[in-house]
């Protein structure tokens, strides 16, 4: 079976959780995604909505069902992993596609978030992991498997030491706050409550940051932050980022 929708049952649930985050899940494992809609089905803000067991049936659900977030592996059948989110990224903007795979390659990292991903998760990660990566994506942010992100760095470091080298001090420390919890996920509103100013007044250090160092997406945000050692070894959200 490609596609289960389960439709009297999210009726009722929906009824009582109008605003859940609605979750499609995509794994050619019906067990894979049993555990997984048990798991999201038990946050009070997560409704499954619908599942796919192949890459074409997850972009048929991503069109039907308009999930917030699509949780998919990469090994898929039909239509890998990759070509699926993107396929999704162009046909469905709105849906957030969240990498769930046995691969710790770089290279599989690299291939998912030039699709257009907005998370990467290994499964082997705990499963509190999964569920704060499913709420990170779908309030807009990009969330990186921690054990990852040495990934990100050397990618980083080899296309872009020399030139950030002299961006990075022209930052102020209110853009260096703003571009920190912009990597970690938070939303501009959670950004501007946790550093006690307007929305607007944080986007716009958000966009002079990102003019100043060439920062396209939040994933060159996320690739930015983790290259000056911020996500692993910066101080508590509410203090900011080390300053320079």
């Amino acid at each position: 079976m490609a596609e289960i929708g389960w439709p009297g049952a999210i009726q009722a649930q929906e009824a009582l959780r109008t605003e859940a985050l609605r979750v499609v899940l995509a794994d050619d494992h019906a067990v894979v995604r049993e555990g997984l809609r048990v798991l999201l089905h038990a946050q009070p803000d997560m409704l499954v909505v619908g599942e796919a067991a192949d890459g074409e049936a997850a972009c048929r659900a991503a069109r039907e069902l308009a999930p917030d977030v699509l949780v998919i592996d990469l090994s898929m059948p039909l239509l890998g992993g990759a070509e699926a989110t993107a396929r999704i990224r162009r046909d469905c903007p709105t849906v957030k596609v969240l990498a769930l795979t046995v691969h710790e390659e770089h290279v599989y990292l690299t291939q998912l978030l030039r699709a257009g991903a907005s998370g990467y998760v290994l499964k082997r990660a705990a499963s509190a992991e999964l569920v704060r990566a499913v709420r990170v994506v779908a309030a807009g942010g990009t969330y990186i498997d921690p054990s990852m992100a040495g990934a990100l760095v050397e990618d980083y470091l080899e296309a872009n030491a020399s030139a950030e080298a002299s961006a990075h001090h022209t930052l102020s420390d209110r853009e260096r706050e703003v571009l920190l919890r912009i990597a970690k996920g938070f939303s501009n509103k959670e950004i501007a409550a946790q550093l006690g100013l307007s929305v607007k007044t944080v986007e716009t250090y958000k966009a002079r940051m990102a003019e100043k160092l060439s920062l396209r997406s939040r994933v060159d945000i996320v690739r930015y932050a983790a290259g000056q050692g911020w996500l692993d070894n910066s101080p508590n959200e509410g203090t900011g980022p080390p300053m320079t």
